[in-house]
């Protein structure tokens, strides 16, 4: 299951668009339209628990756990801070510190890509996009991967208390880079100086850039192994890319294909029906958005990897108002990082078995072991 998923999410699709998980006491959905539906709809499905009665500490919100209309000026201050990035200068910037890795690693007979190239790679690209200092890579790796088995908590309880100390030294470093915000360029200095007009709680800015780190070190940092698995395991793949026009919807396409994020969960505040299932208010709903990113419904030959794929409307990055703020950065950061294995003077290749993290939420390699061919 933890190898290839999609099999069992195909059998789900088609027998079962929905079921009730007992193990996370939830309601599953695994088809396409259901799912966007659920993350579009924010009024009959929230993120924000406290519309259904549960409590939930103030000094916990975030960009993350609002609704609208109160999220609506966190989401735009950061949404407006991103958007004030030079985006070719970023990729630049990415590309170098791409080729920068990967020539450091080109006389080694083999390494672990995920250890070497996706977590400096991750860290240095989300640190330079947020403008903050890079925060010691053995602590948080430590810390990303305690946070992603937290959100596993529903099928693994064991997770909470870990995955939560986690969350409290994230909080702690983000305190820190906010401190030190104007003094380095990027999104965070822009959310800062913006966030005098917008008169938001302290603890909504500071809970967010946590969360903004961390969203963007994991999400880049599986992605990246998952891409170039990907790639490794279909000789020609990577040349394919030769065709510059391929890069942004072929980007797109592996993310569609195999993308780290598998499902995301709401809360129905008022009964409603799906297909003949009455949900419930106060009942989980989780969108399995890895399974409606190949359901054919939606996307014609959905097991195939075509890179000119169009549309490509796919959840990789969620929908609607808990949409991914920076999916277009992390798509950089992939399209940059195809550039230079492409410009690279060998090819990489499996230098033995990958291994997978024993993660549902978040779908990421642990190792994988790779050398180049000269």
């Amino acid at each position: 299951m933890l190898e290839n998923p999609y099999p069992h999410y195909a059998r789900l699709r088609e027998e079962h668009p929905i079921f009730w998980h007992e193990g996370m006491k939830s309601w599953v959905l695994t088809r396409y339209q259901d799912c966007r539906d659920v993350l579009r709809n924010h009024e009959v499905f929230a993120r924000d628990r406290r519309r259904t009665g549960e409590e939930v500490p103030e000094f916990r919100q975030s960009l993350q756990t609002l609704d609208p209309p109160a999220q609506a000026p966190m989401r735009s201050l950061i949404m407006n801070a991103f958007h004030a990035q030079d985006l070719p200068e970023v990729g630049l910037r990415a590309r170098r510190r791409t080729a920068g890795i990967l020539g450091a690693l080109a006389e080694r007979d083999s390494f672990d890509l995920m250890r070497e190239v996706a977590a400096p790679l991750a860290l240095s690209i989300t640190a330079d996009l947020l403008g903050v200092r890079e925060p010691d890579p053995e602590d948080y790796a430590e810390i990303s991967a305690a946070i992603a088995e937290r959100m596993d908590a529903g099928l693994k309880p064991e997770n909470a208390a870990r995955g939560d100390r986690a969350r409290t030294r994230l909080n702690a470093l983000a305190e820190e880079w906010f401190a030190d915000a104007d003094d380095r360029p990027g999104v965070l200095r822009d959310v800062k100086q913006r966030a005098v007009k917008a008169d938001l709680p302290p603890h909504y800015i500071s809970n967010s850039t946590g969360m903004m780190f961390n969203a963007s070190y994991g999400t880049v940092y599986a992605t990246v192994g998952n891409v170039v698995l990907t790639l490794l395991q279909r000789p020609g793949l990577l040349e394919e890319f030769e065709d510059a026009r391929l890069l942004t919807p072929g980007v797109n396409e592996l993310i569609r294909y195999d993308g780290p994020a598998q499902g995301t969960s709401r809360v129905a505040t008022r009964t409603v029906e799906i297909h003949g299932t009455t949900v419930r208010p106060g009942q989980i709903v989780l969108t399995l958005m890895a399974a409606a990113n190949r359901d054919p419904r939606e996307f014609p030959h959905p097991d195939t990897l075509l890179l000119d794929r169009t549309p490509n409307r796919h959840l990789g990055f969620g929908w609607g108002t808990h949409a991914c703020v920076g999916a277009v950065f992390g798509q950089v950061a992939i399209r940059e990082l195809i550039v230079c294995l492409l410009g690279a003077p060998g090819r990489l290749r499996l230098a033995g078995p990958p291994t997978r993290r024993p993660t549902a939420t978040v779908r990421s390699l642990d190792v994988l072991p790779v050398a180049i061919d000269r």
